[in-house]
């Protein structure tokens, strides 16, 4: 599984013309889902999300991590991180995960995430065409991939 992260002041997602989620300051998370993920990666992406320290303490030092700040979360599945540009100009999305794959190691990593944050976390609808409107802030945009525990 591959996630961006970005420390957001606001982050919104709308469908059809209908605002589906939104969330205040915390984090906009973008995951995408490969053939070769399982359950072991997305426990280990929403433990390293919630727990990654990108919000400042009193010293204005990024210190503290959205569980212990209380943050909001918003998830959205995002294929396209799987995307091989190593050939041409189109890219391939040949590793990405099928949708009987995807959907519930997607579903997994929500539920993995609320069960940490001790809280909902928004969403986008998995496949949807949606328009994803974020405020970054800092900018802080952090990519993580679980096939490269770094």
């Amino acid at each position: 599984m591959r996630v961006v992260v970005q420390r957001v002041k606001r982050a919104s997602v709308t469908i059809d013309g209908e605002k589906r989620s939104s969330i205040g300051k915390g984090l906009l998370v973008f995951a995408g889902i490969e053939e070769a993920d399982d359950s072991d990666d997305a426990a280990w992406l929403a433990a390293k999300v919630v727990n990654m320290r990108l919000f400042d303490d009193s010293n204005g030092v990024m210190n503290l991590s959205a569980s212990e700040t209380g943050k909001e979360i918003m998830i959205v599945s995002q294929f396209t991180l799987h995307a091989s540009t190593k050939k041409g100009n189109r890219p391939s999305y040949i590793r990405a995960a099928r949708p009987e794959k995807a959907i519930p190691l997607y579903e997994d990593f929500i539920a993995r995430t609320e069960e940490l944050l001790q809280h909902t976390v928004s969403t986008g609808v998995f496949g949807a065409m949606m328009d994803v409107e974020l405020v970054n802030d800092g900018p802080v945009t952090i990519m993580i991939d679980s096939r490269n525990r770094e």
